[in-house]
């Protein structure tokens, strides 16, 4: 990318945001963000306990994400968040208004596979089909690109950096 963006990388759970994320901010030179790591303890409770977060749950978490993203605006960064609903990425944008994000899709068999092989994660595969009801993909006048989740992380991540080159020409 010619300028330094700060990507949002965004998906429903076990699409691999943690791992793409990583790889795609090295790939661009930039520092990495965690997503869940803006999490407040009462999120992750939550969600440990099979609980889907709700909106309010959800906006001091992108608020906190928003503002990393905002400090990292003209230097360029990498930060995951689910930002699963236009609204979310709408109070993304709010914060970070040059945000554009990577949309990590894939087959739900395949996603949920992946979800079932981690280890130490708090995400619990019954939330999946919560996550794929609330996905509200992104939208023509959104500023990103979908990218499917198939075949290697290195893999993923070229094809990302290819779209995201793109949005730049």
């Amino acid at each position: 990318m010619s300028t330094p963006h700060v990507v949002v990388v965004m998906g429903v759970a076990g699409t691999g945001k943690t791992t793409i994320g990583p790889l795609l901010a090295a790939e661009l030179g930039v520092p990495y963000a965690e997503g869940d790591d803006f999490h407040p303890a009462a999120n992750i409770a939550k969600m440990s306990a099979g609980i889907p977060l709700d909106d309010a749950d959800r906006w001091p978490w992108l608020d906190a994400i928003g503002r990393w993203a905002h400090g990292r605006a003209g230097l360029g960064g990498v930060v995951s968040s689910s930002a699963l609903k236009r609204v979310y990425r709408d109070r993304l944008r709010a914060e970070a208004p040059g945000a554009v994000f990577l949309h990590l899709t894939g087959d739900r068999a395949l996603i949920e596979a992946r979800m079932a092989q981690r280890k130490g994660h708090f995400m619990p595969t019954t939330l999946l089909d919560s996550q794929f009801a609330t996905l509200e993909p992104l939208q023509a006048d959104e500023a990103g690109v979908p990218v499917d989740v198939s075949g290697s992380p290195e893999e993923i991540t070229q094809r990302a950096v290819a779209a995201l080159r793109r949005l730049d020409d």
